[in-house]
């Protein structure tokens, strides 16, 4: 299938690894000109490696930057004009016992997983709508909508990201910009090993997923983490020329975890 994404200009915000690296990767696929974003050279360079190495001719440019800080958006701008996709993955969390979240962390968890998208999609969304078309897509969590006991903080800021999403997906009526979110469950990504070596109590990945998903997320279907490229299957088709009529939605890539069907 043609997605129809040949030449298109598209910024993965924290994409030198886990789902924004495969989405960066899936999108380089389909011929996007793909800007990735990290805070060192090194991972930058790295992601970039890993995107060319799979994909000789990808079109490929790194922005080292904390795109949670609006000076950073401001210095992206100069670097980077214009856009026709962007997509909000940056994103932290960290499980946490909610009577130890400091008021100082509750600050940084919307600073970085809600106002970074907000501050890009301020700098890019005028511009996708003077030339009438445009993509924006937030990367929330299940945990948005079936807050996690242990990371509140973190389930408070994906379900703000689904309020942004579709605020902001009523502003584009009547163009050919959307603006939508997914919901990826469980992921096996890089930080998601840290996630288990702190609760895993040391027993193997393999013992802990399975009790995980037998005690913690009894209600997936899945069964199973899944991998970063099954997000990104996703996520590139909403960026794409071929979901036009899909704007404002809130899309599940879950695993069947969230017990409902819309």
């Amino acid at each position: 299938m043609d997605l129809q994404l040949n030449g298109k200009k598209a910024l993965v915000s924290g994409s030198t690894k886990g789902i924004g690296l495969a989405i960066a990767t899936a999108l380089a696929r389909e011929g996007a000109r793909v800007v990735i974003n990290g805070r060192d050279d090194d991972s930058l360079a790295a992601a970039r490696e890993r995107i060319k190495s799979a994909l000789p001719n990808a079109s490929v440019e790194g922005f080292n930057g904390d795109l949670s800080q609006a000076g950073e958006v401001d210095r992206l701008r100069q670097q980077v004009p214009s856009l026709d996709i962007l997509v909000n993955n940056l994103g932290i969390y960290e499980p946490k016992p909610f009577e130890e979240i400091s008021d100082e962390e509750w600050r940084r968890f919307f600073e970085v997983n809600v106002l970074s998208g907000i501050r890009l999609a301020r700098a890019y969304l005028p511009g996708m709508k003077e030339q009438n078309w445009g993509r924006v897509l937030f990367i929330s969590s299940e945990s948005g909508i079936q807050i996690p006991a242990e990371m509140i903080h973190y389930g408070m800021t994906k379900t703000a990201q689904l309020a942004v999403s579709r605020g902001l997906a009523e502003t584009c009526a009547g163009t050919r910009v959307t603006v939508n979110a997914i919901l990826p469950g469980p992921t096996h990504t890089a930080g998601v090993d840290g996630f288990v070596a702190k609760l895993s109590g040391g027993k193997s990945f393999a013992d802990f997923e399975k009790e995980f998903f037998q005690t913690v997320r009894p209600a997936s279907l899945l069964k199973r983490f899944a991998t970063p490229e099954e997000v990104a299957n996703l996520a590139v088709y909403v960026c794409s020329t071929l979901s036009s009529a899909t704007n404002g939605a809130a899309l599940r890539v879950d695993g069947g975890v969230v017990r409902a069907c819309f």
